[in-house]
């Protein structure tokens, strides 16, 4: 007789699950329902040295990984076959009274249905969705609803849905005009929607969930104030219209007076500054000054500074080798910085019509108002009436125009004067 096989030295596996459930049990005794880190941690530890003995968890962990896509890979390999030898398909059969054509074929699905027209199940494949029974515990509705977002809205739909949703509720609510804030601000995020709730209390909440009138959205606010934004050029032309006619003009004295005041102006400020923060320094109230205004407002530190002073002068060798380091330097000429006036020849000034008169702004007048023709600002259509239509002479056009009242006689006796008794140089 052949030799009796050896049993087992761990006996089954369901025996050794046993017995290491059994040593965990009696190792975490007490201890199941502790809620503390540390004894969890403990728990933990006990059950993966009994389970795994001395291995490293990382590698369980990748070998459980490896396992699974081992499985994975498996089930992959036996739906190419299925797709490639398509096995056998059982016959189907149906309960008693129900219609064949409500059933799909089984082969058909497979691709091996020869049959036809003739097959007594249907072959439409939609088939299946279209008679697949409806659970009592969904709602088809829900999911519409939750597709349906609030970027997709416009002013009428959200109006619309506002009216859906606290229609009935508002209704029972005591008569005030306060919007709810939670309201407006899941409105102005863009957060509101068919399932929102409000914050303050939901449908009991005392403030209406209803838009108030006149309400724009921010997008749409958004676009408006891009409409009104006007350029640079259009600004500077309606500020510059509406300062009007009656204004001062400005010569080098105007200027040079204004300057002078409005320095004056911020040495007096500034003066009034410094004693305020001189006061407040000798009343105890400044807390923060600077190093400069402690020297200022105390003069007799600067020579205790002095006398502490390190006297020690320190010179930088050059190592041997003496360096040029020279730069030229320039002088500054004062004469530059003297304020002078500015020379007016050549410089035209605008009509008093400008103000009435407006540059026309259709397509078939730009060409011409470009070339210098038609009405600009004024100045233009005095000068053609002045000329009687003859705008041009030798191939020029006289775009300054004459002031004739500009040399009275007394200044032309002047001028003669002055030619009489002027000293020519040879």
């Amino acid at each position: 007789m052949p030799p009796k096989k050896q049993a087992q030295a761990g006996g089954s596996k369901k025996a050794e699950q046993k017995k290491k459930e059994k040593i965990i049990e009696d190792k975490t005794f007490g201890l199941k329902n502790k809620k503390g880190a540390k004894q969890q941690k403990f728990i933990k530890a006990v059950t993966h040295q009994v389970k795994f003995g001395q291995q490293n968890p990382r590698q369980v962990a990748q070998s459980e990984a490896e396992k699974k896509l081992k499985k994975d890979d498996k089930k992959k390999e036996l739906q190419e076959l299925n797709e490639l030898f398509k096995p056998v398909v059982a016959a189907q059969k149906i309960s008693k009274g129900a219609d064949p054509k409500s059933v799909v074929c089984a082969f058909f699905k497979q691709g091996q249905c020869t049959k036809g027209d003739k097959c007594k199940f249907s072959h439409d494949l939609t088939l299946e969705r279209k008679c697949e029974k409806r659970s009592v515990y969904i709602d088809a509705r829900d999911e519409e609803l939750e597709k349906d977002t609030m970027d997709n809205w416009d002013e009428k739909k959200l109006e619309e849905v506002v009216n859906k949703k606290h229609g009935e509720a508002e209704k029972k609510k005591p008569k005030t005009q306060i919007v709810c804030r939670h309201f407006l601000e899941a409105i102005e995020n863009n957060k509101y929607g068919w399932f929102w709730v409000c914050p303050g209390g939901g449908d009991n909440c005392m403030y209406r969930h209803a838009l108030p009138p006149g309400f724009v959205l921010k997008k749409d606010k958004k676009k408006e104030e891009k409409e009104d934004e006007i350029s640079l050029e259009d600004l500077i032309e309606r500020e510059r219209s509406a300062l009007g006619p009656n204004v001062t003009k400005i010569t080098l004295e105007s200027f040079l007076a204004w300057k002078k005041r409005k320095r004056q102006e911020k040495i007096d400020k500034l003066e009034q500054d410094m004693e305020r923060r001189k006061a407040d320094f000798k009343a105890g109230k400044a807390l923060v000054i600077s190093g400069r205004e402690v020297f200022e407002f105390r003069p007799e530190l600067v020579n205790d500074d002095d006398e502490e002073a390190d006297d020690t002068r320190y010179i930088q060798g050059t190592g041997g080798d003496e360096v040029d380091d020279s730069v030229g330097v320039n002088d500054i000429d004062l004469s530059l910085y003297v304020p002078r006036d500015v020379e007016e020849t050549g410089i035209t000034v605008a009509s008093l019509e400008r103000f009435s008169t407006y540059a026309s702004d259709k397509d078939e007048n730009k060409l011409s108002e470009a070339s210098g023709g038609l009405a600009e600002n004024g100045e233009r259509s005095d000068l053609d009436e002045d000329s009687g239509g003859g705008g041009q002479e030798n191939g020029s056009i006289d775009a300054v125009p004459v002031d004739e009242n500009l040399f009275t006689g007394e200044d032309l006796d002047e001028l003669e004067e002055e030619l009489n008794t002027l000293d020519l140089e040879e």
